[in-house]
């Protein structure tokens, strides 16, 4: 049976109204990014007047793109690795096993959630420097410190959506591996994990897109040496003057990694999700 005509055309309206809706901010960056800073800072033009790739160069030497973007992936990167790492055995746990506490394990994983991330900043800042000042250990200012404070955020939620995961795969894919002599972590890496790539997948982007846009605790747990680019595009305002076609040059550029990572694993998060949300 057709849809309705009405129907059909009202969702070709919505559609377009949306997709108008998210791509011209992004074609606004675009545009921007290749003005000079005087045609920016002027009356806007849809089209620039003269396009120039000057402002691509300049990010790199205004502020430390560079050292930024290293900065980014170390702690996006490892935070997501070990978000994955101990998600998967944390959701295994509470998908194949029945103990003490399990109940209330869960929901003191997700009632985390729901409390605002300005909350722990202070908590943490007093904690790390403590921790430093005790043990030499140097949390604050640090990368690790701000792969810890990351993973504080991210595995409630990748516990908790692995865990419907694993319950979605069939146990008796575990029973047939413990019956062919596998013990319950040769059970989990040879079958559970392999038939839940998409859910290991989806969480390990969740992870890093966390981690690579977060800026309120990357803002005062580093300093110079270790700051990220979320931080880092402040630099290219200074007293004297905002940059703006180079914070539109070097946020496309910060944007890359991230829509690329999107684009080639999106039938896998896709997927995740859908089987974390329905379990």
């Amino acid at each position: 049976m057709a849809a309705p005509r009405a129907f059909v055309w009202t969702r070709r309206v919505v559609l377009t109204a949306l997709t108008a809706f998210a791509l011209v901010p992004v074609y606004v960056m675009l545009s921007s990014s290749l003005k000079s800073l005087g045609e920016v800072q002027g009356r806007f033009d849809w089209i620039p007047h003269a396009l120039t790739l000057r402002p691509y160069v300049d990010i790199w030497h205004t502020v430390p793109l560079a050292r930024y973007f290293v900065n980014s992936l170390i702690v996006s990167g490892s935070s997501m690795l070990c978000s994955v790492a101990v998600a998967i055995f944390a959701a295994y746990a509470v998908s194949r096993y029945r103990f003490r506490g399990r109940r209330l394990f869960t929901v003191t994983v997700l009632s985390t959630q729901m409390f605002p991330g300005i909350l722990f900043l202070l908590p943490l800042f007093l904690l790390y420097v403590n921790i430093g000042d005790a043990t030499g250990i140097a949390l604050y200012g640090s990368r690790g410190g701000l792969i810890l404070t990351y993973l504080t955020f991210s595995l409630p939620f990748s516990i908790w959506m692995l865990a419907g995961y694993f319950d979605s795969i069939p146990r008796d894919l575990d029973e047939a591996a413990l019956t062919d002599g596998c013990g319950p972590l040769g059970a989990l890496f040879r079958v559970v994990i392999p038939a839940a790539v998409p859910g290991i997948v989806a969480v390990g982007v969740y992870a890093f897109m966390t981690a690579w846009g977060e800026v309120l605790f990357a803002s005062v747990m580093t300093n110079d040496t270790t700051r990220t680019l979320a931080v880092g595009l402040e630099g290219y305002a200074t007293q004297n003057d905002v940059y703006w076609n180079q914070v539109m040059a070097a946020s496309l550029v910060v944007s890359v990694p991230v829509v690329a990572g999107f684009l080639l694993l999106q039938r896998y998060l896709v997927a995740g999700l859908t089987a974390g949300a329905v379990k």
